[in-house]
């Protein structure tokens, strides 16, 4: 059964659901998209990614960034987000030996800035990761591998943006869903085994 709890961030409390798990494999953190847009850990396609990484085994961490649902705090112009999601990486740190981070969209920026320089963290996932409204140029030389997964007709980033972004990052592997909006409303399945891909 998840875990509905809270833990410490640096403003206050973090609202978190954690899944266990049984089998010897990683634990995987996933961050929503943006919360002045309506992101949260409910969001669908954060929950799917949770769910398809739960199915498969994994340990599984969602959280509310700061002022979202229960989490206290307010929004801090994503660079609060950011120690948002590191405070979650040292909670899982203390249960896991081996972490990952995925994220949609805002969360992707959010959550890759936060582990940008965390030896813990061994695999990177970013789904729609939001390269036309923030600065990833903090990947620019990371070594660890990067699934990422877009769609091509994504109404919000523009994935020929994502296509140039994946191309000049020698650790980001680009799959794209044709036809695919920002959200996956018909692609979801896709998306979701796509993104799996990673885990091999």
């Amino acid at each position: 059964m998840p875990q509905h709890d809270f833990i410490n961030g640096s403003v206050g409390r973090l609202q978190i659901i954690y899944r266990e798990a049984d089998q010897d494999l990683p634990a995987v953190l996933v961050c929503h998209p943006h919360p002045q847009y309506g992101g949260t850990m409910h969001n669908k396609v954060t929950y799917r990614i949770a769910k398809a990484f739960s199915d498969k085994g994994y340990a599984v961490l969602r959280f509310n960034f700061r002022g979202v649902d229960l989490s206290e705090g307010e929004w801090a112009d994503g660079v609060g987000e950011v120690d948002d999601a590191k405070a979650c990486i040292d909670w899982l740190a203390k249960r896991h030996t081996n972490i990952w981070l995925a994220g949609f969209s805002f969360g992707a920026y959010a959550g890759l800035k936060a582990v940008a320089d965390d030896e813990r963290v061994e695999k990177l996932f970013a789904v729609a990761p939001a390269v036309s409204l923030y600065d990833f140029s903090f990947l620019d030389n990371e070594q660890r591998p990067l699934a990422v997964v877009h769609g091509t007709d994504d109404e919000i980033v523009p994935y020929e943006q994502v296509k140039t972004w994946a191309q000049t990052n020698s650790a980001a592997k680009l799959t794209f869903i044709e036809g695919a909006g920002h959200f996956f409303p018909k692609h979801m399945d896709e998306m979701l085994s796509a993104l799996l891909l990673g885990t091999v």
